[in-house]
């Protein structure tokens, strides 16, 4: 593979916008330097460079994309709603058919509020807690990588730089399947936690009824349950990991899968909740959600489309079966390799990650980058193993033997050193403190 024109442009991008890109996950320092990819176009699960290489794609516009890259049909049902206009003085029709179905899809929802990212609609359930309690303290779940580019999250992360102690002080942390780690936070700070907000899973599934307790907790100290659902949502279920656990959040976040890559993103709640932020309660009224293009008419048609399109091709159960086929054929590359103690896949078949370890069975970003180095060289694009409706049999058992031949140099490295087959910098973590 040549990559001259994705090296050339990566410099330009880099002299315009800081970092090289607009989401840190996509950024140079993720990726292999002697591979850089800078993407041009896509088709389903396939994508091309600049230089015109292709790949399979596993990150999916970073779980975004959950029917395919062009799908023409949502990309159509966006096209004919801008022709009609995309943005007005007034609410649109629109609105209300898809706030509507959002409503009668997720059985915790009664009212909706629409924006265009995750971090939108997460600080409006931490606001809309805090104006309802009258409480100020957060509770968020600590091993659980990702809440919100504001302050109240970001101030937990070691990239906290330009937001203030005070502000850092009103996060607390509390971890996955440790629910003492959850009731000590209670016992620390009776009636003053506004909210607790955490994903259903990432990759542990919850053990000894952990959802559930922590579901009870917050509503024995009145302290509001946010269930994020950002990547859950519509991937895990047609109606959100909530339905899948059985559980009853006072609040719920949406958005990624829900508009195939449009910009796209919902706070769904009780009305208890949610009136706080409207025209019509009495009483000190929430500046909740107010964003020039939270219902821009493109974004909401593909939203529309893309929801029925998940009902109607039971896209959830193809993901899950499809990521089950590549989980297998990896495995078995793994254990042919004997490999199992330096790679693994893990999460749910939907949704997938692998984990990379050196020698001493230490975790390792150069190892990483080596698995990265040798699937781009095959024609695998695979920061995630993350699988959509796109994805073929022929896609994933093509996938599974170019992994096969990458873990096959990953054996060889763990055996003779990383040093002899390594041929870039590691990719380094997205969160930290320095460059």
């Amino acid at each position: 593979m040549k990559f001259e024109k994705s090296i050339a442009l990566q410099k330009k991008i880099n002299q315009f916008i800081p970092g090289g890109c607009h989401t840190y996950a996509k950024g140079e320092d993720q990726y292999p330097e002697q591979c850089p990819v800078i993407i041009d176009r896509g088709k389903g699960c396939h994508v091309w460079d600049v230089d015109g290489n292709e790949y399979i794609e596993y990150g999916m516009g970073l779980r975004s994309v959950i029917l395919g890259h062009g799908y023409k049909p949502v990309a159509e049902a966006a096209y004919r709603q801008s022709l009609l206009g995309n943005n007005f003085v007034r609410p649109a029709a629109i609105e209300a058919e898809i706030a509507e179905h959002l409503v009668n899809l997720i059985d915790s929802a009664e009212m909706v509020k629409f924006a265009k990212n995750g971090s939108d609609v997460t600080t409006a359930a931490v606001k809309l807690a805090r104006a309802y309690t009258g409480r100020d303290l957060v509770a968020i779940c600590g091993d659980q990588p990702f809440f919100s580019v504001d302050d109240w999250f970001m101030g937990t992360t070691p990239m906290d730089a330009g937001i203030p102690q005070e502000i850092k002080d009103l996060t607390l942390k509390f971890y996955y399947n440790d629910l003492n780690s959850v009731e000590v936070l209670f016992e620390q700070y009776p009636q003053q936690i506004a909210c607790l907000i955490m994903e259903a899973e990432k990759y542990t599934p919850p053990a000894n009824d952990f959802l559930h307790e922590v579901q009870r907790l917050c509503r024995k100290n009145g302290t509001l349950f946010i269930l994020d659902e950002m990547i859950t949502g519509f991937r895990y279920h047609l109606k959100g990991a909530q339905k899948l656990f059985n559980l009853d959040p006072d609040l719920s976040t949406f958005g990624k899968a829900m508009g195939n890559g449009f910009a796209i993103a919902a706070l769904a709640g009780k009305r208890e909740y949610m009136q706080l932020g409207d025209l019509y309660h009495k009483g000190e009224k929430v500046f909740l959600l107010s964003t020039t293009h939270a219902a821009e008419g493109s974004g909401l048609a593909a939203c529309q489309e893309t929801m029925k399109i998940i009902e109607r091709e039971h896209v959830p159960e193809f993901l899950e079966r499809q990521g089950k086929r590549l989980f297998d054929g990896v495995n078995k590359a793994i254990k042919e390799l004997k490999l199992e103690d330096y790679f693994g896949v893990i999460g749910r078949p939907c949704h997938m990650v692998y984990f990379t370890k050196d020698q001493d069975k230490k975790s390792s970003q150069p190892f990483r980058t080596l698995f990265f180095q040798e699937t781009i060289k095959r024609g695998l694009l695979a920061p995630s193993l993350i699988v959509s409706f796109a994805h073929t049999d022929k896609d994933i058992d093509h996938t599974v033997e170019r992994i096969a031949d990458s873990l096959y140099i990953y054996r060889q490295a763990i055996d003779e050193g990383i040093e002899k087959y390594l041929i870039s910098r590691p990719v380094k973590p997205v969160i930290r403190k320095f460059n």
